[in-house]
């Protein structure tokens, strides 16, 4: 049997990965292992590697790769070294990892420089921030690429990404949420003790290139909340610099009734509270991939999603009090537009297998090469 290792670092990226691990488990031709860090294995998240645990997953390998506050590059040097070694007792024979976090690119760093094949989850996009650098960054360290739409394709063409080493799976999550396994709403207020009726969602991660006025921007996000008269349920920002000044904002919702605030949800519990709230406010990519696939109104405040996906159920706001309340009191008003569905459709783990049972994969070459499009050089 062929072993896929999987890399997790995030509540967000093990939830586009589940369909993926559950498609490679349910199979008889491969078996699976999963790294699990990052903001798995910190305290201020919960914990959320215990979530991984509760969906009956085996073959866990569980790593501490930083300490709150721990800048990005020592991160990156630290999970190296830690799934460097790990590869070294267990060696697998594609790498899986997803999307532009630093782990993301330890990963790609590791199996490349291991002579492990990489496969990296929805590659090709753009987005603002480091992000886009990193996420570029992995493609050219990934063999295989599985990505969500024929556009993102295009950018790794653009890239010298070879045509074969692309496969068009759409987005893994879009999976869990044409679903029917969804929680129901009353399941989900019962487990996390939600009391509002109608409530909408806030997230703010903060943008590693302005971590110096991450606060300031906070401060304007927090006050437009405030401002609002609306019921929230806040989810925590995620680690990368700039955080702390996030945190330090949210103090001022301490005690107000209309707010919940967690350090993560399960994805699926995250993704009916999505699908049933009124608007999404914040700069998460929930606002701007999943949010549409839900018709739900999406409020994106600052630069972070620079150059994401844009339609009519997303409003795009600069960082500012007055403009923020503006949109929210826009997509509260909102018609509900039609779904958009520019990720894909359903169907992905059934894509990925078929791509993993495919000679097509593992002939690809480990030595990468640069593929110029038709008329260059």
């Amino acid at each position: 049997m062929r072993e896929v290792l999987f890399l997790t670092g995030t509540r967000a990226d093990f939830g586009k990965l589940k369909p993926l691990i559950r498609a490679v488990e349910r199979s008889e031709e491969f078996s699976y292992q999963l790294f699990v860090t990052g903001m798995h294995v910190l305290s201020r998240y919960g914990y959320t590697y215990e979530e991984i645990l509760k969906t009956g997953f085996t073959n866990i390998h569980t790593y501490i790769n930083h300490v709150q506050g721990e800048r990005m590059d020592a991160i990156l040097a630290n999970t190296v070294l830690g799934l460097s070694r790990y590869v070294h007792e267990n060696t697998p024979d594609l790498l899986v990892v997803h999307g532009d976090r630093v782990e993301t690119l330890a990963g790609a760093i590791v199996g490349a420089l291991n002579n492990i094949r990489v496969a990296h989850i929805e590659g090709g996009e753009v987005s603002g921030t480091v992000d886009e650098l990193i996420r570029h960054a992995v493609s050219k360290m990934s063999h295989a690429h599985f990505v969500a739409n024929d556009g993102a394709a295009a950018v790794l063409r653009q890239m010298g990404e070879r045509e074969d080493s692309i496969f068009v799976i759409g987005s893994p999550d879009v999976d869990v949420m044409l679903s029917a396994s969804l929680p129901a709403l009353a399941e989900v207020r019962e487990r996390y003790d939600i009391r509002f009726e109608s409530y909408a969602i806030a997230i703010l991660h903060p943008v590693t290139t302005e971590a110096d006025d991450m606060r300031a921007q906070a401060a304007e996000f927090v006050s437009a909340l405030l401002a609002s008269g609306d019921n929230y349920v806040v989810i925590y920002p995620n680690n990368d610099e700039g955080a702390e000044g996030i945190f330090a904002e949210y103090l001022r919702l301490k005690g107000d009734a209309r707010f919940q605030v967690f350090p993560s949800l399960r994805f699926e519990h995250f993704l009916t509270l999505l699908k049933n709230c009124a608007y999404i406010v914040g700069n998460s990519s929930a606002g701007v991939r999943e949010a549409p696939v839900y018709a739900i109104p999406a409020v994106n405040v600052g630069t972070r999603q620079n150059n994401r996906f844009n339609g009519p159920s997303i409003l795009n706001v600069p960082s500012r009090k007055l403009e923020i309340a503006a949109s929210m009191s826009r997509a509260r008003a909102m018609e509900r537009p039609k779904a958009s569905m520019p990720f894909g459709n359903g169907g992905s783990a059934e894509r990925f297998m078929h791509a993993l049972r495919s000679e097509r994969l593992w002939g690809l070459s480990k030595q990468k090469q640069f593929s110029a499009l038709p008329g260059h050089q």
